[in-house]
């Protein structure tokens, strides 16, 4: 049986330690996603990935179960993150994780009726879309990876990032729209907007 978030968190904060690795291990992923989008280099991202566990770890004495665990971590990551980028140095290696990702995406959109020619275009198109994101502005390229590879609530999404719903909602509306306008222009010129 596998064990819910709010069931390991009880168990941590009754003494079993070595439940914070499930948890680890089911949210590494993503929130590595998250720390990538965010900070551009691979080992900036790693970590930043470890810093905050080793935070979300030691908080998790106090923590009351108001948000989603992931909702939670994010909130550590990105601030994390933020800090990381105050004092931020340009460095040459930048990492891409377009094929991690490609995969991920690739799972979530195929179904057992695609074909190998539709899941080929599918993979294409995610790849492109991915690309866009990263050359995208930081609020639009964040917004939009915690809606749609995270997949966060609105109010999920609020809560990490300290910012009114209203707000969540118009960054959202404007990265939506900046982005297939950035893709259609690109890459589908024929295509005429309204």
């Amino acid at each position: 049986m596998i064990q819910s978030d709010r069931e390991l968190i009880a168990e941590i904060q009754s003494g079993k330690i070595e439940s914070f690795r499930i948890l680890v291990e089911r949210h590494k992923d993503r929130a590595f996603t998250l720390a990538v989008r965010l900070l551009k280099q691979r080992a900036d991202a790693e970590e930043a990935l470890q810093d905050a566990f080793l935070r979300a770890f030691q908080g998790l004495e106090d923590f009351r179960g108001d948000a989603k665990f992931n909702t939670w971590l994010y909130r550590i990551l990105y601030n994390v993150c933020m800090t990381r980028l105050g004092r931020a140095k340009p460095e040459a290696e930048q990492y891409s994780f377009q094929e991690e990702e490609r995969e991920e995406f690739t799972m979530q959109i195929a179904t057992g009726d695609s074909l190998p020619d539709e899941l080929l275009e599918q993979n294409e198109f995610i790849t492109l879309i991915s690309r866009e994101i990263d050359q995208m502005p930081e609020h639009y390229r964040l917004i939009l990876t915690l809606y749609y590879i995270e997949e966060l609530s609105y109010e999920e999404m609020s809560d990490v990032l300290q910012l009114p719903l209203g707000t969540i909602k118009t960054h959202l509306f404007r990265g939506r729209t900046l982005l297939r306008s950035i893709v259609i222009e690109k890459y589908y010129p024929e295509v005429k907007t309204v």
